[in-house]
């Protein structure tokens, strides 16, 4: 199979696969007699699954180590597995860092909401964003803030 037939069947630009043959994801197919890649039918399924993995966020250093294990004829289901298991891990990680991140903000949309401009001096850069003082007496607690309604 050409290219470009590889390329419509797979839903790929031309540019992609020969990408994904430089990056190792792909063997180097045989050439035709007038120099053309002839690419063999099961190409395609590779190719969706190069596409898939990515999907499922593997990179495609990962993607190449499963490969490489299926066309040493190892079934790359324990690798697989620890891959996903690693990215979950990661997700957790940073859904978690992303849950302080917004808890954050809220606190400080609630700052801002409070926060008269008059009273700031010209040696304060911005007071929403400065560090409390803990010395200063406690606000008034505001009407609650979006996470709680």
């Amino acid at each position: 199979m050409r290219i470009g037939d590889l390329a419509t069947a797979s839903g790929l630009t031309t540019k992609t696969i020969r990408f994904y043959e430089q990056a190792g994801l792909l063997p180097a197919p045989p050439r035709t007699p007038g120099g053309y890649r002839d690419y063999p039918e099961r190409t395609t399924a590779r190719l969706a699954f190069i596409r898939d993995a990515q999907g499922a966020g593997l990179t495609l250093a990962e993607i190449r180590s499963v490969l490489a294990l299926r066309d040493s004829g190892q079934a790359p289901c324990d690798h697989v597995t620890t891959l996903i298991d690693q990215h979950l891990a990661d997700i957790e990680r940073r859904l978690a860092e992303l849950a302080k991140t917004r808890d954050a903000l809220h606190t400080l949309a609630r700052r801002a909401a409070a926060t008269d401009p008059a009273t700031c001096t010209e040696g304060d850069i911005c007071t929403i964003l400065a560090p409390p003082d803990p010395w200063a007496p406690p606000a008034a607690p505001g009407p609650p803030g979006p996470e709680l309604l």
